[in-house]
């Protein structure tokens, strides 16, 4: 079994269910949802667009993490998202599904790296995992999620709902 740490978010729509309707469909596809974070409102970050609403989960699972990937964007689908990004542009988005972490894993192939390369960059990102997982130490940087949170250099600012 793998503890998987996934982060929602999304700008368009209706964010909160969509988030609450794909935390159901990660228990039935993916496996149980054993940690959940409140919901975040943030700033678009990387371009300017309405306010986010994220949050992040740890999911047990027996599935590998290609298996995880495949199904989170098979739920982004199912939930209304129809691109990643446009010519490589950050756009708004109805859900967007990220692997973040998935116990001590480093891993990088064609279509995945875990612990997902921008996750000590982003506040919207760390705010919930100080909340769920503030002791975790990152596989990568060997220091905790709080320690990361501390010298985040992105100060856009990060309310819970």
């Amino acid at each position: 079994m793998t503890d998987y740490v996934l982060g929602l978010g999304g700008n368009k729509g209706e964010v909160r269910d969509i988030i609450l309707k794909s935390y159901d469909l990660i228990e039935i596809q993916i496996g149980e949802i054993v940690c959940k974070s409140s919901l975040y409102k943030s700033q678009s970050w990387g371009f300017d667009a309405e306010d986010f609403i994220n949050s992040a989960v740890v999911v047990r699972s027996r599935l590998h993490p290609e298996e995880v990937l495949e199904i989170t964007q098979s739920i982004e689908k199912q939930m209304g998202r129809t691109h990643k990004s446009v010519n490589g542009t950050y756009t708004s988005r109805i859900l967007d599904i990220d692997i973040l972490l998935a116990k001590d894993l480093v891993l990088q192939t064609k279509t995945l790296e875990i612990p997902h390369p921008k996750l000590h960059l982003r506040n919207f990102v760390l705010k919930p995992l100080q909340e769920i997982i503030p002791q975790y130490i990152h596989p990568v940087f060997c220091k905790t999620i709080e320690e990361l949170a501390e010298i985040c250099e992105d100060k856009l600012p990060v309310t819970k709902l």
